[in-house]
């Protein structure tokens, strides 16, 4: 082979056929080949990992950046550096708690123009859509956005209001026009206000008062909308085990829904969450284990079909001991991979599963599956060292997150991040970061 630039050899490359000892041949930022472990190749560089375990970069298209406007949560800078130092090479921004909310194609301007210069990893963008803006959602996906998030409950900030059911078909309908996707917090406002909102530390009170049937009900709305109109809709952090029949028989009925679930749902249970622990708070919450057994269940079956952090950080303050008034966010960015692969080896799933949830499902979910998700020639080079079987303690103040409030302190996990490389270029290493590499990301046309 001529004019290969680096070879990266591991005894254990994720493959799509595999895992194997392979060679990977990078050329120009993309994946020339994947050749024999011990093939002769001339390249100016080769670096051998040894043992360590070679994977495709995460894509995570979940996360709150917060930038510009409450850039004091979180940032460009602090949230793509966290997130290389855990594995992730992409991330998809949300379209609020950031002012303006990416909402028209002059406000995705401002963000992007925010993001050029600090992203350390590859960035895109959600748009947003709410009650008023449907003639805002088509140039908004001519202007590149994956696709449009939407609330059917309140969301938590004023300037991003959720849609009633007559508001979500309006935006739906628009959406379908151009098969264009839509991404759901599926929570039903009206089993919300019905629930007992006690307030005060009690997690069990703060639990009560968001129950699975507004999960339930909200995405039982959602599936019939998407059948009526023939469109494409995506499940957001689903916690209820008790929406997966539902979601089951969706698919087979031929229904175009997707799922993800987190991190904290998969490794963090309701029974060991201390009163007045606020910085476990997310809505919808942490449930209990029976229930995160069974998404582990579905996970494995495929009615779930990907694993991201929604990243949802605020400053120490807004993160109370009061659950009714608290922040609802968990800051995930940095030990996600770490987090889901510490119980996936636990319950018997391998690396290789861990990557189709974290990685190649959600480059499929957001159009990116020629570029993104896989060792394969012609993909770009973004890789995560991993040294599977090491484990370290979280400690906060080693986190890159702008505000260091974990739910995982004092957790032992698995898997160190050795390096993070993007389109063959190392961007951390044993938390050396090189200058910021990451690229504005567009939907393919």
């Amino acid at each position: 082979m001529a004019d290969v630039e680096l070879v990266l050899r591991s005894t254990r490359v994720v493959t799509p056929e595999g895992t194997r000892p392979a060679a990977v041949a990078v050329t120009a930022g993309r994946i020339t080949a994947v050749l024999p472990y011990d093939g002769p190749v001339a390249a100016g560089r080769t670096e051998d990992l040894g043992d360590d375990v070679l994977l495709p970069g995460l894509v995570d298209t979940h996360v709150h950046v917060n930038d510009p406007g409450r850039t004091e949560w979180e940032g460009f800078w602090t949230a793509t550096r966290a997130a290389a130092a855990g594995g992730i090479t992409t991330l998809v921004d949300m379209p609020l708690n950031s002012l303006p909310p990416t909402t028209t194609v002059e406000h995705l301007r401002i963000k992007q123009r925010v993001a050029a210069d600090k992203a350390h990893i590859d960035v895109g963008f959600w748009g947003g859509a709410l009650p008023d803006n449907v003639k805002d959602l088509r140039p908004l996906h001519e202007a590149g956005v994956f696709g449009f998030k939407a609330f059917l409950s309140p969301s938590g900030v004023d300037e991003f209001p959720h849609l009633d059911q007559e508001q979500l078909a309006r935006s739906l309908a628009e959406i379908a026009a151009f098969d264009g996707l839509l991404i759901v917090h599926a929570e039903d406002p009206r089993h919300l206000q019905a629930a007992p909102q006690q307030g005060g530390p009690k997690y069990a009170d703060f639990l009560a008062s968001r129950p699975r049937d507004a999960e339930d009900t909200a995405i039982a709305q959602l599936v019939a909308q998407a059948k009526r109109l023939d469109a494409r809709v995506h499940v957001l952090h689903l916690s209820s085990s008790d929406a997966l029949p539902l979601i089951a028989a969706a698919k087979a009925d031929g229904v175009r829904v997707t799922v993800e679930t987190c991190p904290h749902y998969l490794t963090l249970t309701a029974e060991e969450v201390p009163d007045g622990a606020s910085e476990f708070k997310c809505c919808p919450p942490i449930r209990e284990s029976a229930n995160q057994d069974l998404l582990w269940q579905a996970l494995a079956d495929g009615t779930i079909d990907c694993v991201v952090t929604d990243h949802s950080p605020s400053t120490a303050d807004l993160k109370t001991d009061d659950f009714a008034t608290a922040w609802g966010g968990i800051s995930g960015l940095q030990l996600s991979l770490s987090a889901v692969w510490t119980e996936a080896r636990r319950r018997g799933h391998t690396l290789e599963d861990v990557v189709r949830w974290m990685s190649s499902r959600t480059a499929e979910l957001v159009g990116l599956a020629d570029r993104k998700g896989a060792i394969e020639a012609g993909r770009d080079a973004d890789f995560t060292v991993l040294a599977p079987d090491e484990t370290f303690t979280v400690d906060p103040a080693a986190l890159q997150h702008r505000n260091r409030v974990t739910a995982y302190a004092g957790r032992t996990l698995y898997g160190v991040v050795r390096s993070t490389w993007l389109r063959g270029e190392r961007v951390v290493a044993d938390g050396e970061f090189t200058k910021p590499r990451g690229a504005l990301l567009a939907r393919p046309q």
